[in-house]
């Protein structure tokens, strides 16, 4: 994992205040959907199959505002729709940084290299650029070709200015395991600060039902993408979630962990499932029947859900709120601390951030660099 130090601290004091106070549900990420209408109508979302009335509207930055204070989560994702559509976005960013909120806008990167000047470089910013793959790969799962090679040049010209950049990619049956590992190195050479991965979820309106996968597909597929991984790769996700993704740690959706706020009010119960809205965020944590939700409810829109999040929060609070969550998080560090010291490496690796901001001392010969936690490779 690869965040910068600050936000890891953060976010890790943040659910230790949480534990200390006996909270059993608490926000950790707010999903924050200032719109829903984008400028692509990829065939695995089922986020814009609103008439044209809805896909108009925008959230206020007031409204925003009110959302992010009413939540309290350490950090806010912008996803859509596409964000950079908004009007008022970059006001609503601006906003959120004064805040001190860990910010990740999630975008296609079409308009993102005309944006930019909008901005300003920032520790609690992030853009978060969608990319399914390679060229080939992503452009068929966008519907639209060149966008890959509009997205690259995005990210480049982002880098080039300071800003901070990860990607988030989907994957479906029938992924070529063999060619992401291919676009990981990609990224990683391309400057990309971290990467984050998930399973699609079957949305009932994405025109594309075909591919999505079932659990056992799920964990097939991440235990071939991610067995053996290179020592350059870094995704901007907990080590026990990705061992979750590769059927290698057990973990309970917590859907309340990444609550979603859009046009329409709080929704219910998470971001994947549309059952309702309600007017605030008590209602929304109060009267909502949670055990009606998840793998084990029997709910059978649930049944296959893999997806980070519904269970990244899961992750995170099985880290700092369980003995057994933060050892299988400290053996998943040593265990690839071990692999890059036989690959013959002797160079800085980065400490998994769920364990770093943990320890109470840095080891030896530890240092922290550009607002990371760095390790040297054990010899």
């Amino acid at each position: 994992m690869s965040v910068p130090f600050s936000q890891a601290w953060t976010v890790a004091t943040y659910v230790l205040k949480q534990q200390l106070l006996r909270r059993k549900r608490y926000p950790l990420v707010l999903m924050l959907e200032p719109l829903f209408r984008c400028n692509l109508a990829c065939a695995g979302c089922g986020k814009i199959q609103f008439p044209a009335e809805v896909l108009k509207q925008n959230l206020s930055p007031e409204q925003c505002f009110a959302a992010v204070e009413e939540c309290g989560a350490p950090i806010v994702s912008i996803p859509g729709g596409e964000p950079l559509l908004h009007p008022q976005i970059a006001e609503i960013v601006a906003g959120l940084v004064a805040r001190k909120k860990f910010v990740y806008l999630c975008t296609n990167a079409i308009k993102l290299e005309a944006a930019l000047d909008q901005f300003q470089p920032s520790k609690y910013l992030a853009f978060s650029v969608h990319l399914d793959g390679q060229r080939e790969t992503h452009d068929q799962a966008v519907c639209r070709d060149g966008i890959y090679d509009i997205a690259v040049q995005a990210i480049k010209a982002a880098r080039q200015r300071g800003f901070r950049v990860t990607t988030n990619s989907t994957f479906f049956l029938g992924t070529d395991t063999v060619a992401m590992r291919k676009f990981f190195d990609e990224m990683m050479t391309l400057g990309v600060e971290a990467m984050m991965i998930s399973p699609g979820y079957s949305y009932e309106k994405a025109p594309d039902q075909e591919h999505f996968l079932r659990r056992e597909q799920t964990e097939s597929l991440f235990r071939r993408l991610l067995e053996h991984g290179r020592k350059t790769w870094r995704f901007n996700q907990t080590p026990l979630f990705l061992e979750f993704l590769q059927g290698k740690y057990d973990l309970e959706c917590t859907p309340w962990g990444n609550p979603t706020y859009n046009i329409f009010g709080w929704q219910k119960p998470c971001y994947l499932l549309g059952e309702g809205h309600v007017s605030s965020f008590r209602e929304l944590m109060e009267d909502t029947a949670w055990e009606n939700y998840g793998h084990t409810s029997g709910n059978p829109s649930c049944r296959d859900c893999m997806v980070h999040c519904g269970y990244e929060p899961s992750a995170v609070s099985a880290t700092f709120g369980s003995l057994r969550g933060f050892m299988h998080t400290a053996r998943v560090t040593l265990r690839d601390w071990w692999r890059r010291e036989e690959s013959g490496s002797t160079e800085s690796v980065e400490i998994p951030a769920a364990a770093a901001v943990s320890a109470p001392h840095l080891p030896s010969g530890a240092r922290r660099s550009a607002d990371f936690v760095e390790l040297p490779v054990l010899r």
